[in-house]
């Protein structure tokens, strides 16, 4: 699962993670999903939104392992992936969906995000967000890597990322 710009340093560091191991990557930025719409204690509950979202959560429920590779936007994901993990409130009680919950709890998941305002220490709070996320869920918060860069190719000068990346990648491909 990313958010990436073609090419920027989410997108580069995301690849030394996965380099030589088969993955399905889904763009969510090539996907419509709307905001939630809190419809819990409405007496008609959730309504389907006419979108892309029910199409990534067939992509992804498939898949022992997920990464969710997202820029840093002011200090946090970007807007779409906040759409669609907010979406999940939708899933839980979507009849189409029974097991969801459970499906998810039998997932591990890391988190990739790289941004250019001293992320090592600011994107500390997403990274927090993420891990109650995934508590939530049930899902294995596995591990995750902040990396450094502001122009296209400033990660490849962030060492101590890279280094992440390849330990990483080195745990992906031991499973």
């Amino acid at each position: 699962m990313e958010v990436l710009v073609p090419n920027g340093n989410t997108e580069t560091l995301t690849e030394h993670v996965l380099q030589g191991i088969a993955a399905e990557k889904i763009y969510l930025n090539d996907y419509t999903i709307e905001p939630i719409i809190d419809m819990r204690h409405s007496e008609d509950g959730f309504q389907d939104r006419g979108d892309d979202y029910n199409s990534v959560i067939d992509h992804i429920l498939p898949h022992d392992t997920l990464i969710f590779a997202t820029p840093i936007y002011w200090y946090s994901m970007s807007g779409i992936m906040k759409n669609f993990i907010d979406r999940w409130s939708q899933t839980l009680r979507d009849p189409k969906y029974p097991d969801f919950k459970t499906k998810m709890m039998s997932k591990k998941a890391f988190v990739i995000a790289v941004g250019g305002d001293a992320p090592y220490m600011k994107g500390l709070p997403m990274i927090q967000q993420f891990k109650h996320i995934f508590d939530f869920m049930g899902i294995n918060f596995a591990g995750y890597i902040l990396g450094e860069g502001n122009k296209p190719g400033d990660i490849m000068k962030d060492k101590v990322a890279l280094l992440a990346a390849a330990q990483i990648h080195s745990q992906l491909n031991s499973n």
